[in-house]
Parts: structure tokens; C-alpha cells; sequence
């Protein structure tokens, strides 16, 4: 899909100067277990990938799960990909002299190095598009990867039923208003999301990393309305 008909309303969000500057404090007080999330990726890919794996990480802007992997991992290298300007020159920051590991590449997935990989990530980003784009960047993924090599995606994804969307989408923000989130903004995340996300059931996410040519598709992360899922690359029968 050609970035002319994409919707960029979340890249113009990610490029504000405010936003930019505060983003590091926003994920910690709106994702449970932010932290634990990164650590526990990196004993997922690690699984399945080589001592000197080299990884790709989808919607890598701000540098957070980068910097974790990087740390964790002295021997990894990584593709960090992004369409938002402002938040790779936060990630160059963010990663200091981690950086030397990492190329980073302004664009979506097509505009990625075609690999193979020996791992990839997709981190808090694929909530942000729409089923159909949601599939092709999964199949793009997939299509990057080594026959077997894992993959690890989470994102918002809770029950979508009638009242269930907007009773999950206030723990949404009465979880970020218990962990020092401001509620104006809270209250505001959560009304963006109810207006602007394609947010999907856990089952339909599931299944779209399945329709990829993903295998072994496995729960392994649910805080509220956040999953996350392990997955591997087919292996060519």
C-alpha cells in the first residue's frame, strides 16, 4: 500500500513536538507490565533465534523496546522501522551508543530491508491500522523473516461486544489515572482510541497473524486491553 492512501492521522500524533518530548512517560502509565513486556520479548525471540540474531522491530520510534532488546542482548543487531521522523531522532537518543547496533529507517514495513531476519517485533503499533493494512504488514513481516524465526506482536486488543468495548476502554483509563497519568489526558487517550483505533477482538488479531502464514500463534501477554502473542515463521514443507 503506497503511503499516499495510507491514514496518517497517528504519524502527524507521533510527530508533534509536545508529544514527542513526553512520550517516554506515556507507556509505563498505560500498558501494565511496560517493562516486564520488553524482558519478557526478549526471552521469547531468544528462544528461537541465534546468538547473533538480527532483528527487525516494526513501529520502533522512541526507542524503548530497542533499548531493552539491546541491553538484554550484547550480540543482537537491529532494523528499527518508523514513518514518524521526530520519534527515530527520540529513539537515536534514547539508544545512546546502543545505537551502533541499530539502523533505523523511516517508512512502514515495505520500506524495510528485505532480510531474512532472524526475529521481529511489533510492539504497541499494529492497533493503529486498519484489518486489511493490519494483514498486509503481517504478511510483510512473515515475508521478511527465516522459515521458523519468531515473531512477537502486542498491541490494544480486548472483547469488542455490545458494552464490553467502552467498559474495557474505562479500565483503560482508570488504569493510567492509577499509575500517575493526568485524567484530562487519560480521558482523552481513551476517547481517541474509541474514535480513531480499529481495535479487534483477541480471537480476530489471532487470526490474522495465522492468515500471514504464521504458526504456533501463542497468548503469552493480557493486562487489560492489551495482548500479546509469540509466533514463528512457517517452515516450508
Amino acid at each position: 500500500m503506497s503511503t499516499e492512501t495510507r491514514p496518517i492521522d497517528f504519524v502527524a500524533a507521533f510527530s508533534n513536538p509536545e508529544a514527542v518530548a513526553k512520550y517516554t512517560e506515556g507507556p509505563p502509565r498505560f500498558v501494565p507490565g511496560f517493562t516486564d513486556l520488553h524482558r519478557m520479548t526478549g526471552i521469547l525471540l531468544a528462544e528461537h533465534a541465534p546468538r547473533d540474531a538480527k532483528v527487525l522491530v516494526l513501529g520502533a520510534g522512541g526507542g524503548l523496546e530497542l533499548k531493552a532488546l539491546a541491553e538484554a542482548h550484547p550480540q543482537w543487531t537491529f532494523v528499527g522501522v518508523d514513518p514518524a521522523g521526530p520519534m527515530l531522532d527520540l529513539a537515536k537518543r534514547t539508544l545512546g551508543p546502543l545505537g551502533e547496533r541499530v539502523e533505523l529507517v523511516r517508512g512502514y514495513i515495505e520500506d524495510a530491508p528485505a532480510g531474512p531476519f532472524d526475529a521481529a517485533t511489533c510492539l504497541l503499533t499494529l492497533h493503529f491500522l486498519p484489518p486489511d493494512e493490519r494483514r498486509r504488514t503481517a504478511r510483510d513481516i512473515h515475508a521478511r523473516l527465516k522459515p521458523g524465526a519468531p515473531f512477537v506482536a502486542a498491541h490494544s486488543s480486548f472483547p469488542q461486544g455490545p458494552g464490553e468495548r467502552a467498559q474495557w476502554l474505562s479500565r483503560y483509563a482508570a488504569f493510567a489515572i492509577a499509575s500517575g497519568a493526568d485524567p484530562e489526558q487519560a480521558n482523552g487517550a481513551k476517547a481517541a482510541v474509541a474514535a480513531s483505533l480499529s481495535t479487534l477482538s483477541p480471537e480476530h488479531d489471532e487470526a490474522i497473524l495465522r492468515e500471514a502464514g504464521f504458526s504456533d500463534v501463542n497468548l503469552f501477554f493480557a493486562a487489560f486491553t492489551w495482548r500479546g502473542w509469540i509466533a514463528r515463521a512457517t517452515v516450508p514443507k
